[in-house]
C-alpha cells in the first residue's frame, strides 16, 4: 500500500519561510506527477503546483515567485518552499501523487492527509 504523509507545517509570522516535505512509502516503481495543492478556511482546494518525474513544474498563477516545488524520485519525495509568507497564504497543504506504480498495484492518483499552515500577521 502506497501512502503519502506531509510535514512541515505550522505557525509562522508574515514575511518567513516554510518547507513542507511529502513522503511517498511503500514499495514504489515509480510516480510520474506529484503536485501540492492548498484548501483556506471556507475556500474550496485549489492547485499551487507540480513536478513530473523529469522534473518539469507548473504553478499556478498566485504561487509564481514565492513557491518552489522540487521532488527526488529516488526517495519519493516532494518539497514546497513558500518565501515571503503572508496571511493569505494559511491553509491546509495537501500532497498528491498521480500516476503511481508499486510492486502490487498501480495508483491513478493519491492524497495526502495534509499539513496545516497558519501565517499571522
Amino acid at each position: 500500500q502506497v501512502q503519502l504523509v506531509e510535514s512541515g507545517g505550522g505557525l509562522a509570522q508574515a514575511g518567513e519561510s516554510l518547507r513542507l516535505t511529502c513522503v511517498a512509502s511503500g514499495k514504489i516503481v515509480s510516480i510520474e506527477s506529484m503536485r501540492w495543492h492548498r484548501q483556506a478556511p471556507g475556500k474550496q482546494r485549489e492547485f499551487v503546483a507540480g513536478i513530473t518525474d523529469g522534473g518539469s513544474t507548473v504553478y499556478a498563477n498566485f504561487a509564481k515567485g514565492r513557491f518552489t516545488i522540487s521532488r527526488d524520485n529516488a526517495k519519493h519525495t516532494v518539497w514546497l518552499q513558500i518565501d515571503n509568507l503572508n496571511p493569505e497564504d494559511t491553509a491546509d497543504y495537501y500532497c498528491s501523487a498521480v500516476d503511481v506504480r508499486s510492486e502490487r498495484e498501480d495508483y491513478r492518483l493519491l492524497w495526502g492527509q495534509g499539513t496545516l499552515v497558519t501565517v499571522s500577521s
